[in-house]
């Protein structure tokens, strides 16, 4: 479960001004898209929470722009207006019809507190003010929009807090859908990409799930348990860190034959044995590595980038913690390596069937023990979101779908080759983390 960042700020006097509501600006009629395989495990998830902090004078300005512009976006990804609902086999889809009341949009005023104020490393409590739809899992989408928007005013600026319901897409199609809907905002007459609809394309098992929402009073997933206090922050790896890293790793190539290690496999593995050495596990404790990677080109047939819903899964190794440590950066990156190559599309496939033949509903305890999880790509070009007032200051991701070893990476804001990663941890591991100079390459 996402815990409670451990930082108690002041709060930012939020008062919410506006609610609303926006639907495709033309008559589509009704709509019908199955939930795949790709897209089921996730529907006890939570929704996938975005912040994106943009300076500007104009509110108002920018507020009816980004209407507009989502009123013409949601023709393509008219999806996101739509609702969960169920075919008569009790089979999940995507439902779309011109009465449904769209995307949810909150207006709201903390003009006290100014950008840079915000965009700090350090994740405070009062982040969560600025986006909706905090605790709210996937399947509540059969009774609320599958996309919350809250548009905050803030002292020099624009805060943009966004709620995806993660059952309906995963990050490479949220960051389409961003970017269309930016191109739009910034007069271009139509989006890049339009968006690949048919699911189906990818997987076309019919899998009814018998899942119904937890009483309000239930705490879902969580057995009794207290929420672990967690702290989020940002850690920001330069171009050159991220060079240095690849090739410490790259200096001694294995002699099997393997391909040099990729940024990702260098970097995650260099996150791994840290926070593996942070949280002082012992020598025979396992842990996990997990990367929820993008399928849409290991899939056979393969589909198109533009494709839209989930196509990803989650690919794991595990080893022991003495061995991370007693062994070279090497040892971990090829674990990675090997997990990552070895996931094709019969892998893919064998997982489909297997999960098929027996559903299972996701929860975060399925990430694995001392597990590291990288659910985030730094190939999203998330600083390139421009509606028309220049790029973002800062971008990051809400609380939900956070838990101990959850990582999100972003390309940084610097450009070239940096990249930002997005940690949680509990507060002891994060502290020895900081303290970490070989982690920070200040070594």
């Amino acid at each position: 479960m996402a815990g409670e960042v451990v930082k108690k700020e002041e709060s930012l006097n939020l008062k919410i001004t506006n609610k609303s509501h926006v639907q495709p600006e033309e008559k589509i009629g009704r709509k019908e898209y199955q939930l795949v395989t790709f897209d089921l495990p996730y529907l006890a998830f939570y929704y996938n929470q975005k912040l994106l902090f943009y300076k500007g004078e104009d509110f108002e300005g920018m507020v009816q722009k980004l209407k507009l512009g989502l009123g013409v976006v949601l023709k393509e990804f008219h999806q996101l207006a739509g609702k969960l609902g169920k075919d008569e086999d009790g089979v999940f889809r995507v439902e779309y019809d011109d009465d449904m009341v769209g995307v949810e949009v909150v207006e709201a005023v903390a003009d006290e507190i100014a950008v840079d104020q915000l965009t700090v490393a350090e994740s405070s409590s009062n982040l969560k003010e600025l986006i909706p739809y905090t605790g709210i899992l996937n399947l509540e989408g059969m009774h609320r929009p599958l996309l919350a928007v809250q548009l905050t005013k803030l002292k020099d600026g624009l805060a943009m807090g966004l709620a995806f319901n993660h059952a309906v897409l995963d990050g490479t199609a949220t960051w389409q859908f961003m970017t269309s809907w930016a191109e739009l905002c910034s007069g271009s007459p139509s989006t890049s990409a339009p968006p690949f609809l048919d699911r189906t394309k990818a997987r076309n098992t019919r899998v009814k799930l018998d899942l119904s929402l937890p009483e309000p009073n239930e705490k879902p997933t969580s057995n009794g348990e207290a929420k672990p206090t967690l702290r989020e922050r940002i850690f920001k790896f330069s171009e050159s860190k991220i060079d240095k890293i690849k090739s410490t790793v790259n200096e001694n190539p294995p002699s099997d034959g393997s391909k040099p290690f990729s940024t990702f496999q260098a970097l995650s593995s260099h996150i791994w044995r840290h926070v593996s050495h942070a949280r002082n596990l012992k020598p025979e404790d396992y842990t996990v590595f997990t990367v929820f990677a993008d399928c849409r080109k290991r899939v056979d047939p393969p589909m198109p980038e533009s494709y839209f819903g989930n196509l990803i899964q989650a690919i794991f190794t595990v080893t022991a913690a003495g061995l991370l440590a007693a062994h070279p950066q090497q040892f971990a990156a090829s674990l990675v390596q090997k997990a990552i190559e070895a996931h094709n599309a019969k892998a893919i496939d064998e997982r489909n069937k297997e999960w098929e033949s027996a559903p299972k509903i996701f929860e975060f305890k399925d990430a694995g023990v001392n597990c590291v999880a990288v659910g985030s790509s730094p190939r999203f070009k998330v600083y390139d979101i421009d509606f028309g007032w220049g790029k973002p200051e800062n971008v990051r991701s809400g609380t939900n779908n956070k838990f101990d070893g959850m990582i999100y990476l972003y390309p940084g804001k610097i450009g070239g080759r940096s990249i930002d990663v997005e940690l949680t941890l509990e507060p002891e591991a994060m502290g020895r983390l900081e303290q970490d100079k070989e982690f920070l390459l200040e070594a």
